[in-house]
C-alpha cells in the first residue's frame, strides 16, 4: 500500500460533497455512464447485505493504466469545458468519485489494461484519520482480496468499482436486508429506463448487456414505439451548429394496453406524471416527465411523450448539472419546442376524443355532435341526421317525432360527470371494446335489409359506411360486399 500526491484540497471537501443529493439509483447510473464511455458490452451490477456489506459494479470495458486510474480518481479530473468524443456520458470528472462518496465511506476501482491490473481507494475514515489528501494505491496482493476480482481477472480489460461501509444506506432502516431487496427493484426500474436504447440495441448504439446479481436488466420503452402513433416526422433543430434532434409520440389510449403495458408506463397516476419530454444525452435519458413549462400537465395531454436528442458539445447551454438529472432547453430550442407541442397537444386530445376509433377522414358522419353555444359552453347530442334514423323513418312512417324524443331524453341524460371521473381515472369502460367486424356487418344487414337488392341497397350501404361505427370497418365491409353479403 501506498499513497498517491493528490492536489492540497482541504479533506473536509470529501465530507461536503456527500450531501450533492444523490439518490442510490442516480449514483449506480452515473458509475454506469463511465462503462458506457469505455465501451464495455457486459455491467454487472452485485449487491451484498450480509455481514460486511458492499456494491460492485463490473464491465468489460477498455479498462486503464495505473496512472490514468490515479487521474481518474482525482476531483475535477477533467474540465467541463474539455471536447469530449460523441459517447462520453460524463461531464465534470466528478461522477464517480461523488456519486459513490454519497452512498459510502470506501470506494476502491480496479482496473485491468495491457495485461496490468491496478488499484486505488478513497477511504473516507483514513482521510479523516490522517487529516490529509491522501489516495491509497494498492499493491497486486491487496487487490486479490476484493469482491468480485475473480471476475475481473478473467477478462482481457474491464474495470471493478466497489462501494464499502454504505453508512448512507441503513439511515432510517430496521432491516438493511430488505432495504436492499427494496431499493433493487428501484435501481431495476431505473436503469431499465435510462439505459434503455443502449439495453435494446438501437441501431447506431453497442447494445450493453446490463445484470444485477445475475439477472439481465429488460430495456423499458417510455414511448412504446410498437403501439404509439409518431405524429409528425423528427424535426431537427440546429443550435451552434449542432443537432438537437425532436421525436413526438402519442400513446395509446390505456384501454388499448395490457396491464404489464400500463405498468410499465408508470401505472395509472403515474401516466399523468410522466407526460412530457424525454431528453436524453448521447442516448442516455437525463430528464424526463416535464414540459419545461412551455405548457402545463393535463388530462388530456397525458399520453404525449417527446424524444429530444441532445449532443454533449450543448451542455453548457443545457445547464446540466453534476448529478445529470436536471436540464434546461436554451432559448433556441424552447422556441421550436413550442411549435411541437401545438401539435402534440391536439393529437393526445383527439386520443381521448375518439377512443379507440379509426378516424377514415373528416367526412364521417358521428353518431354524436359537440356544438359550441354562444355563451362557450359545451354542449353534445346525439346527430339526429345520422342515415341509420333516415333508414328507419323510411322504413316507418311518422316515428321521427318519437325518435328526436327519445334522442333529447338520451343527451339530456348523458352522465357527465361519472364520465369524467372515470376517464381522468384511466377506468376502461367495458362499453369502450372494440366491436367484431362480424357483428358490425350483422348490423349493417339489418338495416339495409329493407331495401331491394341492387343499386339502392348499394347506395344506401355506402352511405352507411361514411358514419359511425360503420366508418371503422370499411375494409371489412367492401370484403363483404365482393363476396356478396348484402345481396340477400
Amino acid at each position: 500500500m501506498r499513497y498517491a500526491d493528490m492536489p492540497p484540497y482541504a479533506p473536509t471537501l470529501m465530507e461536503s460533497t456527500r450531501a450533492i443529493g444523490y439518490s442510490i439509483e442516480a449514483a449506480i447510473a452515473d458509475i454506469i455512464d463511465n462503462s458506457v464511455a469505455a465501451t464495455a458490452g457486459k455491467i454487472d451490477i452485485d449487491f451484498f447485505p450480509i455481514g460486511h456489506s458492499y456494491i460492485s459494479i463490473l464491465d468489460d470495458g477498455h479498462g486503464m493504466s495505473e496512472e490514468e486510474l490515479i487521474i481518474a480518481m482525482q476531483y475535477g479530473s477533467r474540465s467541463p469545458l474539455d471536447e469530449r468524443a460523441e459517447n462520453d456520458l460524463g461531464r465534470y470528472g466528478l461522477g464517480m468519485k461523488t456519486a459513490s462518496l454519497s452512498q459510502c465511506r470506501i470506494l476502491t476501482v480496479i482496473s485491468k489494461k495491457d495485461g496490468k491490473v491496478s488499484g486505488a481507494q478513497w477511504n473516507l475514515n483514513h482521510i479523516r484519520q490522517a487529516e490529509s489528501w491522501s489516495l491509497i494505491v494498492l499493491e497486486e496482493d491487496e487487490i486479490v482480496g476484493f469482491p468480485n476480482w475473480e471476475k475481473l481477472n478473467g477478462y482481457d480489460t474491464g474495470t471493478l468499482v466497489v462501494w464499502q461501509d454504505l453508512d448512507k444506506f441503513g439511515i432510517g432502516e430496521n432491516d438493511i436486508a430488505a432495504a436492499f431487496t427494496r431499493k433493487m427493484d428501484i435501481i431495476r426500474d431505473h436503469l431499465s429506463l435510462v439505459f434503455h436504447r443502449y439495453l435494446s440495441g438501437e441501431p447506431g448504439l453497442k447494445k450493453i448487456d446490463i445484470r444485477m446479481n445475475e439477472l439481465s436488466i429488460i430495456p423499458q420503452d417510455p414511448f412504446l414505439i410498437k403501439k404509439s402513433t409518431q405524429l409528425m416526422d423528427e424535426e431537427t433543430i440546429v443550435v451552434r451548429g449542432e443537432k438537437v434532434k425532436v421525436k413526438p409520440y402519442i400513446l395509446p389510449h390505456t384501454s388499448k394496453l395490457t396491464k404489464k403495458e400500463l405498468s410499465a408506463l408508470g401505472g395509472k397516476e403515474g401516466l399523468r406524471k410522466q407526460q412530457g419530454f424525454y431528453v436524453y444525452r448521447n442516448k442516455r435519458l437525463l430528464i424526463w416527465g416535464t414540459w419545461f413549462r412551455l405548457m402545463r400537465q393535463g388530462d388530456l395531454s397525458k399520453l404525449a411523450r417527446v424524444q429530444v436528442d441532445i449532443p454533449n458539445s450543448l451542455d453548457d447551454l443545457w445547464t446540466l448539472d453534476i448529478k445529470k438529472s436536471t436540464a434546461t432547453p436554451p432559448e433556441e430550442v424552447r422556441k421550436n419546442l413550442s411549435v411541437v407541442i401545438e401539435k402534440i397537444s391536439e393529437g393526445s386530445k383527439r386520443t381521448w376524443t375518439y377512443r379507440g376509433k379509426k378516424e377514415v377522414n373528416d367526412r364521417v358522419v358521428h353518431v354524436w355532435n359537440r356544438l359550441t353555444t354562444r355563451d362557450g359552453s359545451i354542449v353534445y347530442e346525439v346527430n339526429g341526421d345520422h342515415p341509420m334514423i333516415d333508414a328507419l323513418v323510411e322504413e316507418y312512417p311518422g316515428i321521427r317525432p318519437k325518435i328526436e324524443l327519445l334522442l333529447k331524453q338520451i343527451a339530456m341524460s348523458l352522465p357527465l360527470n361519472s364520465l369524467y371521473i372515470d376517464l381522468t381515472n384511466d377506468e376502461k369502460l367495458s362499453n369502450e371494446s372494440e366491436a367484431k367486424s362480424s357483428e358490425i356487418i350483422g348490423v349493417l344487414k339489418q338495416v339495409v335489409a329493407p331495401y331491394p337488392v341492387g343499386d339502392i341497397r348499394t347506395a344506401m350501404i355506402n352511405t352507411l359506411i361514411q358514419t359511425e361505427p360503420f366508418s371503422a370497418f370499411t375494409d371489412e365491409i367492401n370484403e363483404a360486399i365482393q363476396r356478396g353479403d348484402f345481396n340477400d
